[in-house]
């Protein structure tokens, strides 16, 4: 999936066509855990498909649900979400986060490489 340490950085196109493979997961899985939470926020809760969906896009988006939840399988069911919704998040954020910090360490190691040894303790001035 990712270029060998010892290979050449890919180049910029092919980079942003890896953020956006990364990315449609991510997106998909959001949009599906929007739509599970708003499901079960209108059904379990029970709140309008307006409120369900902003308590699950609020849970998703690390806040908390919104209005008063009565019900006890909607109070399961809003405890279950968040911590899915913690769970997805973490997971988005690594999809999103993975291709920029393999290339880092890759732009890193190849600097690295092209630096010969002990260049970099030679650089400090000399001791007065």
């Amino acid at each position: 999936m990712y270029e060998h340490h010892t290979a050449a950085l890919l180049p910029q196109a092919e980079f942003i066509r890896r953020l956006i493979r990364h990315a449609l997961p991510a997106v998909a899985l959001l949009i599906l855990s929007l739509a599970l939470g708003t499901a079960g926020f209108h059904w379990l809760a029970p709140q309008p498909w307006v409120d369900a969906f902003l308590s699950a896009a609020m849970l998703l988006g690390g806040m908390g649900p919104v209005g008063v939840i009565e019900r006890s399988g909607g109070k399961i069911f809003a405890a279950l979400y968040a911590l899915y919704a913690g769970l997805v998040f973490l997971v988005a954020a690594a999809l999103l986060l993975a291709p920029v910090l393999h290339r880092v360490f890759h732009k890193l190691h190849l600097a690295e490489r092209r630096e010969p040894r002990g260049a970099a303790r030679s650089r400090r001035p000399p001791a007065a």
